[in-house]
């Protein structure tokens, strides 16, 4: 079952953000876009370059009024020592959430049975918690944040503009279509 256009399960947890501890809940997503970034573990291999990636596109997502939240079931704790310790993870300045019960890796369906690690997830969530993009990849293939950055101003754009949908590779300012019986067979 999709996860698509249903709300966000109620969470709490520890997160380690711009050298602190602090305390995030799904409450914290209300009035604002989030992106909810799962990966499998911390000090590992794609999962460094993609939040590095996510890290240099930080200010396009804040921009774009998008807090973006990585998640993995290590512990707050060790994401603050990875941080610490990787040039690449030290660019992180969004909130890196600890999941070491895997509460919120089972909530959105991307735990792997029996390894207690998070597949590679991302969400897209509305302003008002619900899920409007859903991506889940293999363990060896990376994401790209441009990529991410196009849906979540698609997204955006659909939610502002009842009645519109973007078409395919669909990019800011580019014409949109309005679904109707005039268009069918049309395209």
């Amino acid at each position: 079952m999709s996860l698509v256009n249903t709300p966000v399960k109620p969470f709490k947890t520890t997160a380690f953000k711009q050298g602190k501890f602090i305390d995030v809940s799904e409450a914290d997503l209300a009035g604002k876009w989030s992106v909810f970034f799962f990966y499998p573990a911390d000090f590992t291999f794609v999962c460094p370059t993609e939040l590095g990636d996510l890290a240099d596109h930080y200010e396009d997502f804040k921009k774009l009024g998008v807090e973006v939240y990585s998640v993995s079931t290590d512990t707050h704790f060790t994401h603050k020592a990875w941080h610490d310790s990787s040039e690449t993870i030290g660019k992180v300045q969004y909130a890196m959430l600890g999941d070491a019960n895997g509460s919120i890796t089972n909530n959105f369906e991307v735990m792997r049975a029996g390894q207690g690690l998070a597949d590679r997830g991302t969400f897209i969530v509305d302003p008002n918690g619900i899920i409007q993009a859903v991506e889940v990849t293999a363990e060896g293939i990376g994401r790209d944040a441009s990529e991410l950055l196009r849906k979540i101003k698609a997204a955006q754009y659909v939610a502002s503009h009842p009645g519109e949908v973007c078409p395919a590779k669909w990019q800011e300012g580019e014409a949109t279509l309005a679904p109707s019986l005039d268009l069918v067979g049309k395209i």
